[in-house]
């Protein structure tokens, strides 16, 4: 039986990861062990770790790699450090990782320096912000690459990986999105105390290549949000350096009955929100890619998702930068959005990952990479 580890640090990668290990849980020929970090073990973000064990996840690894006031490179450091541990004893077959975050980058290096084969979840997309420079390194260190579509292939073989280690298999959120099983949303409204008829949903992040204007930029955003006097659901941004700049910014909304707050949410239950909101603000991919597929409008502000793509257009944003003016001119153009579902899968790539696992395994995925030029493809 070969261990099949995955590491998920965040409440999104959880949400995007879920169903791929439900799969090798199942799976008569693998061993599921999860490694959990970063912002799952942190309070102050709602320990999410526990909603692994909620669903019923076992053979998981809890390890604390920062407190609030880390900076990125050392909660990279300790990452490295306390999953290098880890595998000495747990000799892991595969290491599974997602995305763009700093977990993700230990991960790949984790495996790479131990000889332990590395599948990465979603390269070669645009992530915006020191977010891209992770995933693409990440993909460097990587053996198998599960991507989203063509477009993500291509970059990825832009970065100079063999075609044969590249998958195409949707994006994985997807699985969960289109399921049947989503809480409906007077379900999610008790469990979280909701009392809005009609609300938006606001999710902005540190854009850590820009950390000068991040205060100015909040502010803008919470004057426009307060001065509309729409309902908003706000959900605390990421813990990448900055992170407490916003959530100080948010103190101005304590007492206000417009606003909710939470430091995080379920996963099921935040696609429920989203899905039967009016819809997003902020600078989140949720913003460019979930509300694509159910059809949401969404605000994107500033910079921090520049240059992503969405397979079948953008018809659903529109892009302002962070200023109180602007920001209120968007809302006035949210009647005018184009509410057309865009589609980036079919909710399949939870069996497209397994059925790869079972074909190629990683006995014959060479664990010496090398760079493939593209005028030898020519």
């Amino acid at each position: 039986m070969k261990k099949i580890l995955f590491l998920t640090g965040t409440r999104a990668d959880y949400g995007k990861i879920k169903s791929l290990m439900k799969q090798v849980e199942i799976h008569e020929l693998f061993e599921l062990n999860i490694f959990v970090t970063g912002m799952h073990m942190l309070s102050k973000y709602g320990s999410t770790w526990k909603e692994l064990e909620k669903d019923g996840f076992k053979n998981m690894y809890h390890y604390i790699n920062q407190n609030y006031n880390s900076t990125m490179d050392i909660a990279l450091s300790n990452t490295i450090s306390g999953l290098s541990n880890y595998v000495q004893e747990h000799k892991p077959d595969l290491i599974v990782i997602h995305g763009d975050r700093l977990e993700a980058l230990a991960g790949a290096i984790v495996g790479a320096f131990n000889n332990i084969r590395v599948a990465h979840i979603e390269g070669g997309e645009v992530s915006g912000t020191i977010d891209e420079s992770i995933r693409h390194a990440i993909t460097k260190f990587s053996h198998i690459h599960f991507v989203s579509n063509e477009e993500a292939k291509n970059r990825v073989i832009q970065l100079g990986e063999s075609e044969e280690s590249i998958f195409i298999i949707g994006s994985p959120d997807m699985d969960i999105m289109v399921s049947d099983n989503l809480p409906s949303i007077d379900e999610v409204k008790s469990k979280y105390d909701i009392d809005f008829e009609n609300y938006a949903i606001v999710m902005y992040h540190p854009v850590t290549t820009q950390l000068e204007f991040l205060a100015s930029n909040t502010k803008e955003l919470l004057d426009a949000l307060i001065e509309s006097e729409k309902k908003y659901v706000v959900i605390y941004p990421n813990n990448d350096a900055g992170s407490s700049v916003i959530l100080e910014e948010y103190k101005k909304l304590d007492n206000n009955s417009n606003f909710k707050i939470f430091p995080s949410m379920k996963f099921e239950y935040f696609l429920t929100l989203l899905k039967n909101s009016d819809f997003m603000i902020g600078n989140s991919s949720a913003g460019i890619r979930e509300t694509g597929l159910y059809g949401v409008p969404s605000i994107d502000l500033g910079t921090r998702q520049s240059g992503r793509y969405l397979i079948g257009g953008e018809e659903h944003i529109i892009h302002v930068k962070e200023d109180k003016g602007s920001i209120l001119n968007a809302f006035s153009q949210l009647e005018n959005i184009r509410n057309f579902p865009v589609n980036f899968g079919d909710g399949r790539s939870d069996e497209r990952f397994i059925q790869i696992l079972e074909e190629i395994f990683v006995s014959e995925v060479d664990i010496q990479k090398r760079f493939i030029d593209v005028s030898y493809r020519m």
